[in-house]
């Protein structure tokens, strides 16, 4: 029998604490818990987007192990299935992207096969007041209005919505300016449908009402009826 000296060393010299110690299984699974438990061995578990990400490149793998065996079609299919998968879940999670308002523009403008934008008529109108061309300025100036007002979303001109009844929705979500506008609806109706001439008062009136309306916020409580009383309300010249 070994006898230990009161240092803590047998006989050969050899210190009790460098021998090897022989666990029982208890206490090596207990051991094993107490190691991995360390802050060293947490940080490097990997996270559950990394066992997503794993499973996904993982299953992509597969889709190609063997893929003589496999029929290409059946490859792509699956693939493109996934590419739709994934649009669906982009709209459902970033919505339908909205279309460029301009796209919405309709040829018909009070009766007029007409698309251009609010922008291009004002310039036309311009264009036609400084040759003294009322008749056109007058027309243009306002169709210019209704687009604007249209590109706004508070009016819907649809096609045969009248002056009139633009002017009437119009008022609705601008009720400050509700005789300016129909001032500008029945001088559209004159110089368009009764052949007056016009002249520069009835144009420059259209400018000062188009600028003010283009600065001034429309009363949003008004401007769904507004959209409503212009696209039914009962017909009239214009």
């Amino acid at each position: 029998m070994t006898t230990l000296s009161a240092s803590g060393f047998d006989p050969t010299g050899v210190r009790v604490a460098d021998v090897p110690v022989q666990p029982t299984p208890p206490e090596a699974v207990e051991w094993l818990i107490e190691e991995l438990a360390k802050p060293e061995y947490q940080a490097a578990r990997p996270t559950p987007l990394d066992l997503i990400a794993k499973a996904i490149a993982d299953w992509f793998a597969s889709l190609f192990v063997g893929a003589s065996a496999t029929p290409p079609v059946v490859i792509i299919a699956i693939i493109a299935g996934v590419v739709v998968i994934g649009i669906v879940v982009l709209l459902l999670v970033f919505g339908i992207p909205r279309r460029n308002r301009r796209s919405a523009i309709t040829g018909d403008l009070f009766g007029d096969d007409d698309r251009r934008d609010a922008a291009q008529l004002r310039a036309d109108a311009a264009t036609a007041a400084g040759r003294g061309d009322w008749v056109a300025a007058i027309a243009d100036r306002f169709r210019a209005l209704a687009r604007a007002i249209g590109d706004r979303e508070v009016v819907a001109v649809l096609p045969g919505t009248t002056a009139r009844e633009f002017a009437n929705g119009a008022a609705s979500a601008f009720p400050a300016e509700t005789a300016p506008l129909m001032a500008a609806s029945a001088a559209f109706d004159r110089v368009r449908y009764l052949s007056e001439p016009g002249d520069e008062a009835g144009y420059r009136a259209i400018v000062e009402l188009d600028d003010r309306i283009a600065a001034t916020r429309p009363t949003l409580a008004s401007a769904a009826v507004a959209a409503t009383s212009a696209a039914s309300g009962p017909g009239s010249a214009g």
